[in-house]
């Protein structure tokens, strides 16, 4: 079973910056949108920034102008850089990608997740 497999979080100081990492461990027959989410403490999943295939991006407003979602097609690779990092953003990331699969008898539309990393901003 194909996962996501996230990588980048950590611990940084308010105002510093951090670059997630995300791709899939196996193939993937074709990837639409990929994306970003977090969850802290307490509350719901959100929603951080999205890019679809052709590079449209869209972003939470908590984080527009300090974070960049980029995507490396050939790589099937999204990227999270986070800069002006603020103790509010502390949360667990989570990589989604919105994707079709190829099961040798039929193409699904299927949502594929990572397990998360966790990205923590204290002094």
């Amino acid at each position: 079973q194909v996962q996501l497999v996230e990588s980048g979080g950590g611990l940084v100081q308010p105002g510093g910056s951090l670059r997630l990492s995300c791709a899939p461990s196996g193939s993937i027959f074709r990837i639409n949108a990929m994306g970003w989410y977090r969850q802290a403490p307490g509350k719901q999943r959100e929603l951080v920034a999205i890019i679809t295939s052709d590079g449209s991006r869209n972003y939470a407003d908590a984080v527009k102008g300090r974070f960049t979602i980029s995507r490396d097609n050939a790589k099937n690779t999204v990227y999270l850089q986070m800069n002006s990092l603020k103790p509010e953003d502390t949360a667990v990331y989570y990589c989604n990608a919105d994707a079709i699969r190829d099961t040798g008898s039929g193409r699904y539309q299927t949502d594929y997740w990572g397990q998360g990393t966790q990205v923590t901003v204290s002094s």
